[in-house]
């Protein structure tokens, strides 16, 4: 894991405003003991969750999208440790492990592919080896026993969170088989054709090979679902979804009844909670929407969710804080880090 750069006490301090009177959660959050054996870190923390940041937009390029899912993990973290320490959420449960840098796979791509097909291709093989990074810690931190949640980043991180899961808590113990179920609030289904990896496509990788059973999405947009994947998905007894036009036009069932239904759909098993930020209305991502659901939606779904399943890992993606067109966002952070404690909360 050459890319992972593991955070110690001070790097959680230097982001982190303190004040008299006050404990802020970046006094409490826990880091790794020994950042030099990740394993002893995770077998010796007390932490039951390992925050961890994945910030790249390499899966967004290698889907021909706008760049900027490498955007929101420090404003996240500038907001997240923040956060008042309290009987609420005190922080002491979390390790904030670090983040991901593929700095150096960008800076390649960017300087020697020319024109836009060996731009496509040299992406999609840089996902690959970020699948291979990813999977290889996620798989270690499961395999302890551990919750990761993970700030994208590309919807292409799915793929290696599900695999990486699946191997761990088969290690440990807990399913036979190295396979979990998914639920994902997305606006797409990510179930794109097999043709290189990209973000657009990580669940349909984790179909094929294998690693997940059952996968159900809630607020499918109709007008983005490619016929291909809408026949692939509607015929496989193994994958169900909602429409955001069933639950919010012709009212077939309420918000919370759509994600009652996507958990009972999963409850056999260890589930990867997955959300998309582009389904929140005006949020901005590469593909942001002027239609979509609100953030108190996100923020019950992931509450209810984490409450209502086993939960192999939390991931939030595809947030940005600025596009590479220039479009600025500076409150997506502060978004994702009321998400990331509304799912502690909820689950202690």
């Amino acid at each position: 894991m050459q890319h992972l750069k593991i955070y110690n006490k001070e790097d959680l301090l230097s982001v982190t405003h303190l004040r008299r009177f006050e404990t802020k959660l970046g006094e409490r959050l826990l880091v790794a003991s020994n950042p030099g054996d990740i394993e002893q870190s995770l077998k010796e923390t007390t932490a039951e969750y390992i925050l961890l940041g994945i910030p790249e937009d390499i899966g967004a390029k290698a889907n021909e999208s706008i760049g900027g899912a490498d955007s929101s993990w420090v404003p996240f973290l500038q907001s997240f440790l923040n956060i008042q320490s309290n009987d609420f959420l005190n922080g002491e449960n979390i390790m904030l492990l670090g983040h991901f840098d593929f700095g150096d796979l960008q800076y390649l791509i960017e300087t020697n592919a020319h024109d836009r097909e060996e731009k496509i291709e040299a992406y999609r093989h840089a996902v690959s080896k970020i699948d291979e990074e990813v999977e290889q810690l996620i798989k270690t931190i499961c395999s302890y026993q551990k919750i990761p949640i993970v700030i994208g980043g590309g919807h292409n991180n799915a793929y290696p969170l599900i695999k990486g899961a699946a191997k761990g808590l088969n290690k440990a113990g807990l399913i036979p088989l190295a396979q979990i179920n998914a639920v994902n609030l997305d606006a797409h289904a990510d179930f794109r054709p097999i043709e290189g990896r990209h973000s657009g496509n990580a669940f349909r990788y984790a179909d094929e090979d294998g690693y997940l059973q059952k996968y159900c999405v809630i607020g499918l947009h109709e007008n983005y679902l490619q016929q291909n994947v809408w026949l692939d998905i509607a015929n496989d007894p193994f994958i169900d979804f909602i429409t955001y036009e069933d639950i919010f036009i012709l009212e077939k069932k309420n918000f919370i009844q759509a994600v009652a239904h996507a958990t009972g759909f999963t409850e056999d098993n260890y589930i990867g909670l997955e959300l998309d930020l582009d389904c929140i209305e005006k949020t901005l991502s590469c593909a942001i929407t002027p239609s979509g659901i609100s953030p108190l939606h996100a923020r019950q779904y992931v509450t209810f969710a984490a409450t209502d399943s086993k939960i192999a890992y939390l991931h939030i993606c595809e947030g940005a804080t600025q596009l590479n067109d220039g479009r600025k966002d500076e409150t997506t952070g502060k978004l994702i880090s009321y998400i990331v404690s509304d799912f502690v909360k909820a689950r202690e």
